[in-house]
């Protein structure tokens, strides 16, 4: 996959089959746009090229961005875009001037003079331009005067529930990570590096890896346990992953969470290590216990729960 950063890097795409948009999560509505752009492209001996946008445009237009969180990082979505099959991604950096860009503008400069596309594929809710004034019917008009296709993919349905970045950050948000992850069509995850903590944990036969995360990517804000599988120097591991403050011990802050997981079977000195967790499913809520004998006695029936949930 080749990724440009600059749309005057782009050289030559064949019959191109292009998409845009942010992509945040990178889950079923989007890999229904990429499967059907595929098939296009092999059709007419063509390429796919996503287009995206970085910095995400509402941090740039500071919309809301204290309640901001992302499904995952810029890079976890480019791997994402690879794994998928897409040939080519342009990433256009967003300011606030580019944010004031109209929409028919957009189309010519930034999509039609570099990549000259064959097809252009939407989402059925994608909208473009400034105020976000472009939309699919306004697309066909485009496609009419500058000689290209256009295709609308309708919204992807799971158990009744149109599939959208917004409610898996939902579901994220309130724990429901088995929810999150048949919408995604994969497990959940967060990659970070293990640091130090107070090691409580390891004097009652429980010692943890901790993970601090940059807010932006704190999505999970239901404290709690949960079942989860460690990836860490290319194998994988059965764990189980705290979320939250540490009521028991009280040493955290109201909103500051901290990810604690304990790697079943396992006790090696990965401080400094970058390791990734998945996400199965929610055990239970976080609970201040009458100290830490309680809370060893809780911690074992939870193992035990995790293991069971991991068969």
């Amino acid at each position: 996959m080749r990724v440009f950063n600059d749309i005057n890097e782009i050289k030559n795409i064949p019959n191109a089959v292009v998409t845009i948009g942010t992509f945040d999560g990178v889950h079923l509505g989007h890999q229904a746009i990429f499967k059907r752009m595929k098939e296009l492209a092999q059709s007419v001996d063509g390429q796919t090229v996503v287009v995206t946008f970085y910095p995400h445009p509402r941090l740039v237009l500071n919309i809301d961005t204290s309640n901001l969180r992302f499904i995952c990082t810029q890079e976890e979505k480019l791997q994402k875009f690879e794994d998928f099959g897409i040939d080519n991604v342009l990433i256009i950096n967003f300011t606030k001037e580019f944010s004031r860009t109209p929409s028919e503008t957009f189309i010519k400069d930034y999509i039609i003079a570099p990549i000259k596309p064959a097809i252009l594929v939407v989402g059925y809710d994608h909208h473009f331009g400034k105020n976000r004034m472009g939309d699919f019917n306004i697309l066909s008009d485009f496609a009419k005067k500058y000689n290209f296709k256009v295709e609308r993919i309708e919204a992807q349905d799971v158990e009744h529930i149109a599939v959208s970045s917004t409610k898996i950050r939902h579901a994220l948000s309130e724990g429901n990570v088995k929810s999150a992850n048949r919408l995604l069509g994969y497990t959940y995850s967060v990659t970070g590096e293990v640091v130090r903590g107070n090691e409580i944990g390891r004097t009652i036969g429980f010692p943890t890896a901790n993970l601090e995360l940059p807010k932006e990517l704190r999505v999970i804000n239901n404290a709690g346990v949960y079942a989860c599988l460690v990836d860490l120097d290319g194998k994988e591991y059965k764990a189980m992953a705290n979320i939250g403050r540490r009521p028991t011990i009280g040493d955290r802050a109201k909103d500051d969470f901290i990810i604690e997981v304990n790697i079943f079977d396992f006790n090696a000195d990965i401080y400094g290590k970058q390791i990734r967790v998945r996400f199965i499913d929610r055990i239970r809520s976080e609970v201040k216990f009458n100290g830490l004998e309680e809370l060893k006695v809780q911690l074992n029936q939870d193992r035990e729960k995790a293991l069971e949930i991991l068969k």
